[in-house]
């Protein structure tokens, strides 16, 4: 039972720290970077669709995106989609290519990012020990219920508390490798 539990709580704590990789993806540093488009959507007959499903997003050079529509008719559509979403980013059509240029960084803007950067690691570390408060509440129904001693409570508490300090270095370590690509020139 107290294994089920740790096990659990082990696997949400994994998705939690999978959460904050897909959130650090879209805070913006100086490089191209497909992922920042994820939350972009545009009206697909209708639908609202991720740039993703409409076009191939690939890295043109380190500062570049290239947005190729499968569809010539979209390329209107999804510049809309680009200028609306408050990205900060201005596309640039050739043909039947979008080129999204990445803007360098002022020191305003890299402070800004670490800022929502800090935030998003906050929410990832508040998950893990929400996941850990489960976990341990959990723990002591089974005390009170009398499926397991005292002991055994005290046992899997610092189980947990273990699982929860490595989940929280690892949200730091991702924080502190972010904060470092933000204030790379």
């Amino acid at each position: 039972m107290i294994a089920e539990i740790q096990k659990d709580a082990e696997d949400r704590m994994q998705k939690s720290i999978q959460a904050l990789v897909e959130a650090f993806k879209r805070v913006r540093t100086g490089r191209a970077n497909p992922a920042i488009l994820d939350d972009v959507f545009v009206d697909y007959y209708g639908n609202p669709t991720p740039i993703s499903q409409m076009a191939n997003v690939i890295v043109e050079d380190g500062r570049c995106l290239a947005i190729n529509p499968w569809e010539k008719n979209l390329i209107p559509a999804i510049e809309k989609a680009i200028l609306k979403s408050h990205l900060g980013l201005n596309p640039a059509t050739s043909g039947d290519i979008i080129r999204l240029p990445m803007p360098a960084l002022t020191e305003e803007t890299r402070k800004n990012y670490i800022k929502q950067a800090r935030a998003e690691a906050e929410k990832g570390r508040v998950s893990v020990r929400s996941i850990r408060r489960d976990a341990n509440g959990k723990i002591k129904e089974l005390e009170k219920e009398k499926q397991i001693s005292e002991d055994e409570l005290r046992a899997a508490e610092d189980l947990i508390q273990k699982s929860t300090d490595k989940y929280i270095a690892e949200v730091d370590s991702m924080l502190a490798s972010k904060e470092q690509d933000l204030m790379q020139v």
